[in-house]
């Protein structure tokens, strides 16, 4: 396969879980080049494992001098960046009266400042290139929220918001610059391994298709929304979801 031919791509919290899956469709459909961005590298020596067109880089997403340097290399190295995924995220989860302000600051310096830092520091290329995708990881709590999560619902409606935003301000001169967003439903990944499966079921009772999300399902709808079989869409939000909220 090669949706992905030649396009050379930077999958933020890339080591594991969503981002891993991500990581793997891309190098599958025949990128040149993805970089997994994560704060861990000891996932590095695996995920890079018998593939060349796989490479970690440890960075924080919040740290601005790093991430330039990181996409300065790059672009002296390649020329280009044709995709960029905003996926790395945290939760700090509590009731509104016992979410500390470190709480609420952690999850929105990661999930929404990061989010801005990466896309601010790789869309000037693309829209000096003429083209790009980026597709950002919300949330169906960003759109309908939930109890006891009022730093990550906030910081993934604000990604909503931007993904809205960015898609008009980096077409206004003609670049086809593409942005949008996916918005999983409960997904198994290694964040949500803490969550008891008695609080999970009724969740899964609640999903018309009866199950929880796999990481895989949402890469594949990153890669639709990163690759030219989705030429002509451009500020949406696409629910992964099972039907959870229909």
């Amino acid at each position: 396969m090669d949706r992905m031919k030649d396009k050379v791509c930077v999958v933020t919290g890339g080591a594991r879980g969503i981002g891993r899956a991500i990581v793997d469709r891309f190098a599958e459909e025949g990128a040149r080049m993805v970089f997994a961005i994560d704060v861990n590298p000891a996932a590095f020596p695996e995920l890079e494992a018998g593939r060349k067109n796989v490479r970690g880089a440890s960075i924080n997403v919040t740290d601005t001098e790093g991430i330039k340097n990181f996409v300065d290399s790059v672009l002296a190295e390649f020329g280009h960046i044709d995709a960029l995924v905003n996926n790395a995220g945290i939760t700090r989860d509590a009731l509104i009266q016992k979410m500390t302000d470190d709480d609420w600051a952690a999850v929105i310096a990661v999930n929404l400042t990061g989010v801005f830092k990466m896309t601010r520091a790789i869309a000037p290329s693309m829209m000096e290139n003429g083209k790009g995708t980026i597709v950002s990881i919300a949330s169906v709590v960003g759109l309908d929220g939930n109890i006891g999560q009022s730093n990550y619902e906030a910081a993934k409606g604000g990604i909503v918001a931007m993904t809205k935003g960015w898609a008009k301000e980096f077409a206004r001169k003609g670049a086809k610059v593409r942005v949008n967003s996916v918005s999983p439903g409960y997904c198994r990944t290694p964040m949500i391994e803490t969550v008891p499966e008695k609080v999970l079921e009724p969740i899964i009772a609640k999903t018309p298709l009866g199950r929880l999300a796999m990481p895989i399902d949402i890469a594949n709808a990153v890669l639709f929304l990163s690759s030219e079989e989705s030429d002509f869409i451009t500020g949406q939000v696409l629910r992964v979801d099972g039907g959870l909220v229909l």
